[in-house]
């Protein structure tokens, strides 16, 4: 298995991801503050609010805990946007087998993960790189109160 910094399995195609809900654009990071393709996108998927992470020893406070949090698979009942800046790190998804499949991810692409995809990240072993990405948090729907969920 190795490692979970090394290449795994090939990725699958855009179509693919796609139909499991995953998002991807090839975007400019070098012009991210003012890049209209990034505007549009934002604009037309409500994503709100954002944050820089820098992923480096000396960069991100408790550094080995975080690489493994962020390694810990997991889902959110959100869509998760990120948008590398520098660096670069594979996302993993599960399909519908159930399977990894594994997403390279570098400086200028961003993804966004369906909410309820479960999914993990680590950096990869570039050294001298970085991981830095940009986070967006979609703009809540309000709450739908359900039967099971007023009791």
């Amino acid at each position: 298995n190795g490692p979970p910094s090394q290449p795994r399995r090939p990725p699958k195609n855009s179509k693919q991801l796609r139909r499991l809900g995953v998002l991807y654009w090839k975007l400019d990071a070098d012009k991210y503050e003012n890049d209209p393709e990034l505007e549009k996108i934002r604009r037309e998927r409500n994503y709100s609010w954002m944050d820089i992470i820098t992923i480096t020893r000396d960069k991100l406070p408790n550094y080995e805990e975080k690489i493994k949090m962020f390694y810990e698979e997991h889902l959110h009942l959100d869509d998760e946007i990120r948008y590398i800046l520098d660096g670069s790190g594979y996302f993993d998804v599960r399909d519908a087998e159930d399977k990894w499949i594994r997403i390279a991810m570098e400086k200028g692409d961003m993804i966004t993960l369906p909410a309820g995809i479960y999914h993990r990240f680590t950096v990869d072993e570039k050294v001298g790189a970085p991981a830095r990405l940009q986070v967006w948090t979609p703009d809540a729907a309000p709450a739908v109160v359900s039967a099971t969920r007023a009791a």
